[in-house]
């Protein structure tokens, strides 16, 4: 790509742009493995570009993706809703229902729309790049967008379920008993619940560039294990608790605390502040030894015939 290029698309973002190594000299982020130290480095810099666009994107289109995002999730509680409704009470009933759970996140990653969780880590790589105030500002930006879509998508879906002749009143009262085992934990429960559900879905970031035709099971094994650990989570949870909420189980606050807060400061700390802060780490130095090297290979005086 040209510089006319690089400049006409820049035109058309209607987002900000993050400031980069890359945006300062006009080049594109490397991500050919061959060409970088490890493959680590050439899956650190494949999930900071797909960062950079995420931060660059218009608001608009965040927020209709986050919408989305926050009504297919809502697949999640029906799924499982569903399988413990229908399944007879034994222990396998655990097992089987708790993979409902991981429908939800099947179809909002596959189908790329904007999940909370997935930007605590993806979008926070070239902030950790680049450090600046700019750069803070377009993530919470970003962050803000997306929690807020989530969080109304959330919101509709289980107002469909409560007022819409969508399911049976048994399956119903099975979505109530689910979403009552959210409300059952105390704060301090919700938050440990949140990082480790945060660095999971980290986890499962990180792997998913490297998955190939396997990613369906990857999603698939990393948000089963958030469900069978009882583990919280800011999205998912929304439409268990908002349920309640809407239907009158329990009064609003308790979305906010003891759920929304300390789950939402989990999350986060689990999927930025540990996974990525030690994943961006551990191939930082590799990353600046090699740009030194290219450096000063462009640096070096062409060589003269004695």
């Amino acid at each position: 790509m040209n510089n006319g290029d690089q400049a006409a698309d820049k035109d058309k973002k209607k987002g900000p742009e993050v400031e980069s190594e890359e945006s300062e000299d006009g080049s594109e982020i490397e991500v050919d493995e061959d060409r970088l130290p490890s493959r680590a480095a050439a899956v650190h810099e494949q999930i900071r570009q797909e960062g950079e666009k995420e931060l660059e994107r218009d608001g608009l289109a965040l927020m209709w993706s986050a919408i989305a995002a926050g009504l297919s999730i809502s697949a999640s509680l029906v799924t499982k809703g569903i399988l413990h409704e229908q399944l007879e009470d034994t222990p396998a009933r655990f097992f089987l229902e708790n993979l409902g759970y991981t429908v939800g996140f099947i179809i909002v990653i596959m189908a790329r729309q904007q999940l909370f969780t997935e930007n605590t880590v993806t979008a926070v790589l070239p902030v950790m790049h680049k450090p600046t105030l700019k750069n803070f500002g377009i993530l919470f930006r970003l962050w803000g967008v997306v929690l807020a879509g989530n969080i109304v998508g959330a919101a509709l879906a289980s107002l469909a379920f409560i007022y819409l002749p969508l399911f049976e009143p048994s399956v119903m009262q099975a979505f109530k008993t689910i979403s009552m085992e959210v409300m059952a934990k105390d704060p301090a429960q919700m938050f440990v619940g949140g990082v480790v559900s945060g660095w999971l879905i980290a986890t499962m970031v990180w792997m998913l560039p490297s998955a190939g035709a396997a990613k369906i099971w990857v999603i698939l094994l990393m948000t089963y294990l958030v469900s069978i650990g009882n583990l919280t989570h800011i999205v998912v949870g929304s439409v268990e608790v908002l349920y309640l909420v809407l239907s009158g189980a329990i009064p609003w606050y308790q979305f906010l605390w003891p759920f929304a807060l300390p789950t939402l400061a989990g999350n986060i700390i689990g999927g930025t502040f540990i996974f990525a802060l030690i994943s961006h780490a551990q191939i930082r130095n590799d990353l600046s030894s090699e740009r030194r090297k290219a450096r000063n290979a462009g640096n070096k005086p062409p060589k003269t015939d004695k």
